[in-house]
C-alpha cells in the first residue's frame, strides 16, 4: 500500500483541488459553473499537483534526495509556466477573439494563474502531501 501512496498522492491532489475551484466558482457565480471547469482559475490544479508531490516525498524520505530534487524542479517549471507561459497564451486567445474578421471557434481565454491562485494550489498541495505523507 505504501508504494502506491506515489500514485494517489497526485490523483488525490487533482481531486480536491478540481472539486474546490469548481466549488469557488459556483460560489462567485452563483450557480452550477460547469461551464468554468478546465485551466485557469483558483487554485492552480497544476500548482496542487507538482507541490502534493514535493511535500509528500519531502515528509516521506526527505529533502536531501535525488527524488526530492526532480520533484521541485518539475515544479519549479509548472508553477513557472503556469504564470508565464500559460497566461500569455490567455492574453492572445483573448486579442484574438476580439479580431473582428475572425470566424473560428472562440478561444479559451482563461489559461494561466494569478499568483495568488498558484500560491493556493502550492499551499494546498502541500497540505495534501503532507497529510498523505502521515498514512
Amino acid at each position: 500500500m505504501n508504494t502506491y501512496m506515489y500514485l494517489i498522492t497526485p490523483f488525490f491532489a487533482w481531486l480536491v483541488c478540481g472539486i474546490t475551484k469548481f466549488l469557488i466558482n459556483c460560489i462567485k457565480e452563483k450557480r452550477l459553473a460547469f461551464d468554468l471547469i478546465g485551466y485557469g482559475g483558483m487554485p492552480s490544479n497544476h500548482s496542487t499537483i507538482v507541490s502534493s508531490m514535493v511535500s509528500f516525498i519531502a515528509f516521506k524520505e526527505g529533502i536531501d534526495t535525488p527524488a526530492f530534487g526532480v520533484a521541485l524542479t518539475v515544479a519549479f517549471i509548472v508553477i513557472l509556466d503556469a504564470n508565464s507561459l500559460r497566461k500569455q497564451v490567455g492574453k492572445h486567445a483573448q486579442a484574438i477573439n476580439q479580431l473582428k474578421h475572425y470566424q473560428g471557434e472562440k478561444l479559451r481565454e482563461r489559461v494561466g494563474h494569478s499568483k495568488l491562485e498558484i500560491l493556493c494550489g502550492i499551499l494546498l498541495g502541500c497540505y495534501i502531501g503532507m497529510i498523505i505523507s502521515f498514512f
